[in-house]
């Protein structure tokens, strides 16, 4: 059988063998590592990295991070836009998470424009801060170890920036507190400066400790400094300090003795640094309330000592004492009280109410020492002013640097005063202070059932001040107007009106009016007075003792009109005229008085309409001084007509030394017209209208041409009548 060849085909012979690795011709990482996906590369990315940090974390740990002083010196300085500086011993680094920070002589730099050099300065700060509050939420530090900081806290000079706000531009972020867990804080001491209020004050506080957030005692505080020129000294606390370290309420306690005035506050602050719309309650005593306001740049009056109470808030530039209550001297004071620290000068708005003033508490307003007076009365009160001797006119200059210090818009109203001669009531004061002119209009009162009007204007831009004067006095009861004088009220119908229009310069009440020019006028309309106040002023001694015997001593006189009416010149009042017209009787006056140094020279003469026996007919004297005013009831007149009668009743008889004291009654009754209108003596007339000319001419010399007038004439007339 013969053999057959089987043919091998292609396919056949080319067919695979068993498939090689696929390791042997893949890359290197694939081959180690696998094959390549998003995760493995995520967990070998997490690998590296915390390789690394942990090669960061080995070299900062054993380094301290010494090496990182100048780039944490830089970084700093940039975040906060000043220089900082680190003088000693560095160390920045994980322990074993937190970050610690070590600094020694570490120092944060101040604007330029701040008076201190350093924000921040410290011997050393020791402290340990949570990592991931560096990026989200509030800083926080676990502990702090500082010891003797200063921290300088300052405004600019124009107030609108501050030394704690980073920025090189206004309106920058201020520093925020960090919370801090556990803390020593010793030999820190903080000053504040504020150009609005002028206060510069340095605080020195206790060493504070804390743990686990929570302080373990009040943080107590000392301090002293100046404000607006006044030295001061002060002690407080933070009562609620554990809730201050979590940026809570802080009930804060201060006392603070500036000069001889102690100032008391509490309240509850929102944060440690912020008093802004904050109520506080404030309490304040003193021997004087000008000093007190002084260091709010407020220059007021001396008072004697005060207590008063008071809520404030400062807003703004606004700082508001509202709910204000108290004592000053013996008067009481309630209302509100706001200051405006604003440019370029601080502004005084108030709304005051007093229900008793005493007068004493008045004194200061125009020049007095209420103590002295209240003491030792007002003419040593007005010697300590600087003036003359038994002077009444005080002599204390006005301020005027301080008038030009402030403005003010302020009303005040007093409900009585106490007052032994005059009995005031329903004050009501407006005053406005602007650009050193200062206005008192309108001021008016009651007084004895009478209403006084005044507008007073000091003008301190002139030199010397500008004063002018309006007070004017509604028709007022004389018997009230005068109880304080001695002079009863039962049976006096009679009623006042005056004004005093005055205008002088000076930069002291008697100044002003030592060159004082107008025109003072008190009016008596139609009403009747006490015979007995009437006769003894006439000296008409036979009608006095007639009445006396008939039981007719309270009978009332009748007063048809009368004027008391002076001419100013130069601080010198004469008479223009003094012509006061009865039913019985024209009463006369002469003479005059100085502002400038204070002295009387008045005479009153009294003529009879009627026939009158006894009438003493002679001037009755006003002298002396206004501290200490006299009464010259015998004249040389008198003398002259008693030593006629003498001589009569020994040549004679008793009846013909009589004579010597009879009027014959041949007065010329006045025109009241003229009278009424306060007109000056040249405008007077009789009451047939005809010029009188026995009432002078405005002068406080006799006639000046040298001859006698009516008056002198009509003496010599009844001098005639008595010898013969």
């Amino acid at each position: 059988m013969a053999e057959i060849d089987t043919p091998v085909t292609t396919a056949s012979a080319s067919a695979p063998g068993p498939a090689a690795p696929a390791s042997s011709t893949a890359p290197w990482h694939q081959r180690r590592y696998g094959k390549y996906t998003p995760l493995g590369w995520l967990k070998r990315i997490v690998l590296w990295l915390a390789i690394a940090i942990f090669v960061v974390w080995a070299i900062l740990f054993i380094t301290k991070g010494r090496f990182l002083k100048h780039a944490f010196e830089s970084v700093a300085g940039k975040l906060m836009h000043r220089e900082v500086t680190v003088g000693g011993d560095f160390q920045l680094y994980f322990a074993p998470f937190d970050i610690k920070l070590l600094a020694e002589r570490i120092s944060v730099s101040n604007p330029a424009w701040a008076q201190k050099r350093n924000l921040f300065e410290a011997a050393r700060i020791d402290t340990r801060i949570a990592p991931l509050s560096l990026l989200f939420g509030r800083r926080r530090l676990h502990w702090l170890d500082l010891t003797d900081a200063a921290i300088d806290l300052e405004w600019n000079a124009a107030h609108d920036r501050n030394t704690w706000t980073f920025s090189e531009t206004k309106g920058g972020k201020p520093f925020e507190l960090p919370l801090i867990g556990r803390a020593t804080v010793a030999g820190t001491t903080l000053r504040y400066l504020d150009s609005q209020l002028l206060l510069d004050t340095t605080l020195a506080f206790e060493t504070i400790k804390s743990r686990a957030t929570r302080i373990e005692d009040a943080v107590r505080f000392t301090g002293k400094g100046v404000v607006r020129g006044t030295p001061f000294r002060l002690t407080g606390a933070l009562l609620s300090p554990n809730q201050t370290a979590a940026r809570g309420a802080n009930k804060l306690e201060l006392r603070a003795f500036a000069g001889r005035n102690q100032i008391d506050m509490t309240g509850t602050l929102p944060s440690v640094a912020e008093i802004e719309d904050v109520p506080l309650a404030v309490t304040a005593r003193g021997r004087n309330v000008a000093e007190l306001l002084a260091i709010l740049g407020v220059l007021t009056p001396d008072t004697r000592a005060y207590r008063l109470t008071a809520q404030l808030v400062k807003s703004g530039i606004d700082y508001k004492f509202t709910g204000l209550k108290g004592r000053f001297g013996d008067s009481d004071i309630a209302g509100r009280f706001t200051v405006r620290q604003s440019r370029p000068k601080v502004h005084i708005d108030a709304a005051l109410t007093t229900r008793r003033l005493d007068i004493v508490d008045v004194a200061p307003f125009i020049g007095y020492n209420p103590d002295i007076v209240a003491s030792r009365g007002a003419i040593a009160a007005a010697a300590a002013t600087g003036a003359a001797p038994a002077r009444v006119l005080p002599d204390a200059p006005l301020n005027v640097a301080a008038m030009k210090a402030f403005d003010a818009d302020v009303t005040y109203r007093v409900g009585q005063l106490r007052s032994r001669s005059v009995p005031i009531s329903n004050i009501a004061l407006t005053l406005k202070l602007k650009d050193a002119v200062l206005t008192l209009s309108p001021l008016t009162m009651t007084m004895a059932r009478g209403k006084v009007a005044a507008d007073v204007v000091i003008n301190t831009r002139r030199r010397p001040s500008l004063t002018s004067y309006d007070i004017r006095l509604a028709p007022t009861p004389m018997g009230v107007l005068l109880a304080g004088w001695g002079v009863e009220e039962a049976g006096t119908t009679g009623t006042v009106k005056a004004r005093l229009k005055l205008v002088g310069r000076g930069d002291t009440v008697h100044d002003s009016l030592s060159t004082a020019n107008g025109r003072i006028a008190i009016i008596l309309p139609q009403g009747s007075f006490w015979a007995r106040n009437i006769q003894l002023s006439e000296l008409d001694v036979g009608t006095y003792a007639q009445r006396l015997f008939q039981g007719k001593l309270k009978e009332p006189v009748q007063i048809n009109c009368g004027l008391i009416g002076f001419t100013v010149r130069n601080g010198i009042a004469a008479a223009d005229p003094i012509l006061i017209d009865t039913k019985k009787n024209v009463m006369i006056g002469r003479g005059g008085f100085s502002f400038k140094n204070e002295a009387l020279d008045l005479a009153f003469r009294a003529d009879s309409k009627k026939f009158s026996v006894f009438a003493g007919q002679s001037p009755v004297g006003i002298n002396g001084y206004f501290s200490k005013p006299g009464i010259s009831v015998v004249s040389e007149q008198l003398l002259a007509r008693a030593g006629v009668g003498l001589g009569l009743s020994l040549v004679a008889t008793p009846l013909a030394g009589i004579l010597a004291f009879v009027d014959v009654g041949d007065a010329e009754g006045a025109a009241c017209g003229p009278v009424l209108a306060g007109a000056t003596a040249k405008a007077q007339r009789t009451k047939d209208g005809k010029p009188r000319d026995d009432v002078g001419r405005g002068t406080t010399a006799k006639a000046e041409d040298g001859k006698k007038t009516k008056d002198e004439r009509k003496g010599q007339k009844k001098k005639f009548l008595g010898i013969f």
